[in-house]
């Protein structure tokens, strides 16, 4: 087979397109090696004397092309490796009509968390053994198998699988028969899939138990656990029950497929990924021990169960045309988690912490020069793994959540029936929806949307007000918001930015509505004197932040204070100044003296956005000198006290989901903050659990474990470790592991990240171990030094997978040093980082963002925390 030389990728033809697969997988599970063969029935469109398809790592052999009569045909084969391609020259040319490609193929199940690979788990009689599973987002499944990789490419698919015997055997559609020969093993067959694209087909082979339930409609669901583990399941089944009937009613779509199968398998590199009818997921996504699960836990399955059930329809039935329009799957799944979380969940209160969870990760991201849009240029199938990010998930989940605002739920549920509907079992594009929604909500969303879309960034408004009576008037001016400050572009953009704004009157605080669709307008407001505050943007609905003046922010002060705004709105409050302090558009005193003023708060989603706050100022001041560190440790702990009286360590009988969560928040922040009496409690709670005398609560394990190590000795680490080996629940593992990176001995450190990068430790979890040892200064060396040295190890096990950008996010974004930042920046010229440039260019800005704020502001901070702590002191 000749080499091509590499050229710029190219997508493939649709002169000739796949409208069946009949494909034969057979792994070996002892060898960790598969071989197989694919027929593919192809449609000609238009003659042609070449057939394109992609595969990679794959040897390819007795590859025929056919007519549709059954003529072979003569070809010559080349590949490209850049565009992870062959091409078949077919002498004397196709016609219009049918024809029919065979090919036999043989692979590797390697570790790498991409196409058809292996992982390794120890079976209920401690042996070793391979689990055969596929992860084939984005664009790997032609590692598997030879197939037109694009999400537009979409065909029907005949699966069978020849596997051991005694292995459980999945796919996306139910079984139709299996036979057993003499040998020990078996052909299992599977039904005809619905028309779908190549990124969503899955197997599974190895060892499981289930549990199942039918659902009204009569779709038999089914959670697939780890052998003995049954009962571990039970929250996501009983999750998974709900949330189907929700959807096949909000949408008024029946699910497609006869069968829902869940299954836990021992790696992922995503969190979980949507394959139709075949879910998988990390076994810590999905199950849950009532004993040692915590409310956090629960709540995190319910959500990632109902996201992955959404795409059923968002991405599975309607796909998006190419994957700049990965955000119409992943951000009206995130949206769609959320409502569908809220009706079936009530007691989670899931919209109060949208905010934290997902809105402001957006905003915070957006902000950088090198973000990108919503919709975004994608050149390679490589690049589309940096896409998974906060842009993707959580902007797309803002912008829907806005525009979901502003059309009403009626329109808003009508427009996606519609749009459902009429793109069923085809690919889709952002203009599509657009148009859809319009001719719903009689709106004007195709003008109003594209710029949110299709430009990287948000707006910042400016406002001021004057008063003449009774008539309050507001200035508004909107400019792209920069976390680097204010470095305006040469050509300002402008949004059409659906408003609202909430008043305090006598009669109680009412909403108004208005369109900034210019960079300059006036509000005016009848009936409200100056004492009057005015928000805009309640519920933080809007995707732009709103920097006051200064006399109207002192007007909103009084009402943080009493906490008579309502919790979403004093969050809002303290997370856009808090981005336009680090931006430079205000300095940081104002953050301080905001701070103080929410001692008496007790809402959990607020101290969520104020403890991100906290941290933030507390890493950023590690590169500020030792004082400075220590009057802020001592600011941050007089912040706590009030709060701490509140805060018991053990559940109360009458509390709801909110005071749980609440308890872990500040018992974090007090430990984080050094504070000693909390300390004290958290070592004595690990020693007695590791004794054996007493059994920590499930929702405060994780914070007794993090601030319980934090002054490990060798003995500690030990047995610390030795409970980490004991643990039979995935989550109880890595919330130990996790909370050893919070340990300050870096002899300890250095032998923790020697165990994070062994077997012990789940691979698709090794990365973020390391990124949890780097939230320290000194922890961040460490792991940088470690990159460096091992970065084509590192790249090799990793590379294409979801991982290792969010392990470069996650090392450098608290970093405040523009040494740091030349000496990534260097690094990145001289070594390979295909599919991690933007990665690497936004994590450089994030550093240079930082440098620049603590430059700006240090000798303020300093002088202002000494006069706070020196007046908070006084008699």
């Amino acid at each position: 087979m000749s080499k091509n030389s590499d050229r710029q990728y190219d997508k493939l033809p649709k002169s000739v397109i796949p409208t069946h697969y009949n494909l034969y997988l057979k792994p070996n599970l002892l060898t960790c090696t598969f071989e197989g063969k694919v027929t593919v029935t192809l449609k000609v469109n238009s003659p042609t004397d070449q057939v394109k398809f992609h595969s990679i790592e794959l040897e390819l052999s007795d590859v025929e092309l056919r007519t549709g009569d059954g003529k072979l045909l003569s070809i010559q084969l080349s590949s490209c490796n850049y565009n992870e391609s062959i091409t078949l020259d077919v002498l004397g040319g196709l016609n219009v009509g049918l024809c029919t490609l065979s090919v036999k193929f043989k692979g590797v199940l390697d570790d790498n968390l991409r196409g058809f690979y292996q992982a390794r788990y120890v079976s209920v009689d401690g042996e070793e053994r391979v689990c055969a599973i596929t992860q084939f987002e984005a664009s790997k499944a032609h590692r598997c198998f030879p197939c037109w990789d694009e999400p537009a490419f979409k065909a029907t698919f005949d699966i069978t699988v020849c596997c051991p015997e005694d292995r459980v055997a999945l796919s996306n559609m139910p079984i139709s028969s299996e036979v057993a020969d003499k040998l020990g093993s078996k052909e299992v067959r599977f039904a005809t899939s619905p028309i779908m694209s190549t990124y969503l087909v899955a197997v599974v082979v190895g060892e499981f138990d289930f549990i199942e339930q039918l659902t009204p409609r009569g779709v038999k669901v089914r959670v697939y656990t780890p052998v003995q583990k049954k009962e571990q399941g039970q929250f996501a089944l009983d999750t998974a029950i709900k949330v189907l009937p929700f959807f096949e009613d909000f949408f008024q779509i029946p699910f497609p497929l006869p069968k829902m199968d869940l299954i836990a398998v021992p790696s992922l590199s995503f969190g979980a990924m949507e394959n139709w009818g075949l879910i998988t997921y990390r076994e810590s996504c999905l199950l849950a021990d009532p004993k040692v699960s915590s409310v956090k836990k629960k709540q995190y399955i319910a959500i990632i169960v109902a996201h992955e059930i959404a795409h059923q329809w968002f991405g599975n039935l309607v796909t998006m045309e190419w994957w700049e329009h990965l955000w119409l799957n992943e951000g009206y799944a995130t949206f769609m988690e959320f409502l569908s979380v809220a009706k079936l969940f009530p007691d989670y209160k899931i919209w109060n912490q949208f905010i934290s969870l997902v809105y402001s990760p957006a905003m915070k991201m957006d902000a950088l020069k090198t973000s990108h849009s919503v919709e975004v240029p994608v050149n390679h199938p490589l690049h589309v793994d940096e896409i998974f990010d906060d842009i993707s998930y959580n902007k797309g989940a803002s912008l829907i959540r806005m525009l979901h605002a502003y059309i009403g739920d009626n329109d808003f549920e009508k427009g996606m029936n519609m749009y459902l509907n009429k793109f069923k079992f085809r690919n889709a594009s952002t203009d599509d929806l657009w148009s859809v929604l319009e001719e719903a909500s009689h709106k004007p969303i195709s003008s109003i949307m594209p710029n949110w879309t299709k430009l990287p960034g948000y707006p910042v408004v400016f406002v001021e007000r004057t008063q003449d009576g009774n008539k309050c008037r507001l200035l508004l001016r909107q400019f792209k918001f920069c976390a680097s400050g204010s470095e305006a572009d040469s050509k300002p953009e402008t949004w059409v930015v659906p408003m609202e704004y909430m008043v305090q009157t006598t009669q109680g605080n009412t909403i108004g509505r208005f369109e900034l669709a210019s960079q300059e307008d006036t509000l005016t407001i009848d009936g409200l004197n100056k004492q009057n505050w005015v928000k805009l943007n309640p519920s933080q609905n809007g995707f732009y932040r709103v920097q006051y003046s200064s006399e109207m922010l002192e007007n909103l002060m009084p009402a943080i204070s009493n906490l008579s705004l309502p919790p979403i709105d004093r969050l809002g409050i303290l997370d856009d100044l808090f981005a336009l302090v680090q931006g430079g558009y205000c300095r940081t005193d104002k953050i301080l003296e905001l701070l103080q003023s929410m001692t008496k708060e007790d809402s959990c989603m607020v101290w969520s956005t104020m403890s991100s706050v906290m941290m933030k100022l507390k890493k950023l001041l590690e590169y500020a000198s030792d004082t400075i560190q220590s009057s802020f440790m001592t600011f941050g702990r007089k912040l706590l006290t009030d709060i701490k009286q509140k805060i018991s360590w053990d559940p109360k009988n009458d509390e709801g989901h909110e005071d749980k969560l609440l308890r872990s928040v500040i018992l974090d922040l007090l430990g984080e903050f050094e504070d000693e009496t909390t300390i004290f409690e958290a070592e004595k709670r690990l020693k007695a659990h590791i004794g054996g005398s007493v059994e920590i609560a499930p929702d405060v394990r994780a914070v007794v474990y993090s601030i319980g190590v934090k002054n490990a000795n060798e003995d500690l680490y030990k047995s610390v470790i030795n409970m980490y080996h004991s643990a039979s629940l995935q989550e109880e593992r890595e919330r130990i592991v996790y909370a050893l990176a919070s340990m300050k001995d870096q002899v300890l450190i250095s032998k923790l990240m020697n165990f994070a990068l062994s077997k012990h430790v789940r691979k698709e979890n090794s990365l973020n171990v390391l990124s949890a040892i780097s939230q320290t200064l000194s922890g961040r060396e460490q792991v940088w030094n470690y990159t460096k040295r091992c970065w084509e190890e590192v790249l090799e096990g990793y590379a294409g997978t979801f991982a290792l950008p969010h392990f470069i996010s996650g090392v450098f974004s608290h970093a405040a040093s523009s040494e740091m930042a030349s000496n990534l920046e260097e690094f990145s010229k001289n070594h390979s980082v295909l599919g991690m440039e933007r990665t690497i260019d936004q994590a450089i800005e994030k550093m240079r963002v930082n440098a620049s704020w603590l430059e700006r502001d240090m000798q303020l901070i300093k002088s202002l925390l000494e006069n706070k702590n020196k007046n908070s002191s006084s008699p």
